[in-house]
């Protein structure tokens, strides 16, 4: 009976993770219905994993429930957009402070690493998108702070599918990795004050051009 049971949660947890990239990834995009019969079908499993999948999500607010009982892609209006923005950033300025006082040589050293990748590769969107999310993990990863770091994953999984508003042109890209390069020299210098200051900073930036995209997209 056991084996069952795992092979039954494991298939769950394989169509929970394809649905989150999907939706992630704008592959599935904002207000876009789901039908259960029809992903049980692409996906080659029964509905009882779809359902368990999906239950999952929206209880990550990744799907969201209708009156009707119809499940969609949430589509955030330009408010709550800025709401999430807004949390994330008070989270990275919480994180930045405390890594510029904990931070080692060694996470010094790997910091600038990750600096210096980020401007060899500013010119390219994808890329400059991977190295810049890097240092923000790197820096979180130094903070150590378990309930920030919860609170940050939950906020970045929601505004996933709007970071690539933030760095669709170079010279917001430009604008990003010169905020990025402070932001290391502050937390490797241990001027926790300004690192907070600087991380804030960023992610409101990040947050205009979103909201400024989003609002041409409309």
């Amino acid at each position: 009976m056991a084996p069952k049971t795992q092979t039954r949660m494991s298939g769950a947890h394989l169509v929970y993770l394809e649905l989150k990239r999907r939706i992630l990834d704008l592959e599935l995009a904002p207000g876009e219905r789901l039908f259960e019969p029809a992903l049980s079908a692409e996906l080659k499993v029964s509905r009882t994993p779809v359902r368990e999948a999906v239950r999952r999500l929206i209880a990550e607010n990744l799907l969201e429930q209708q009156p009707t009982g119809g499940v969609v892609v949430p589509d955030r209006g330009e408010h709550e957009v800025a709401e999430l923005y807004d949390v994330r950033a008070s989270l990275e300025a919480l994180m930045a402070a405390t890594a510029a006082r904990r931070a080692t040589e060694t996470d010094h050293a790997q910091l600038r690493s990750l600096a210096e990748r980020n401007a060899a590769l500013v010119g390219f969107a994808d890329d400059a998108m991977s190295t810049g999310k890097a240092i923000h993990t790197e820096i979180a990863r130094i903070a150590d702070n378990g309930w920030a770091l919860r609170l940050h994953e939950q906020i970045s999984n929601q505004l996933q599918r709007y970071r690539m508003y933030t760095n669709h042109t170079q010279r917001r890209r430009d604008e990003a990795l010169a905020e990025h390069q402070e932001l290391v020299d502050a937390v490797t210098g241990g001027d926790a004050d300004r690192a907070s200051h600087l991380a804030f900073v960023h992610v409101t930036h990040a947050r205009d051009e979103a909201i400024r995209a989003i609002s041409a997209r409309d």
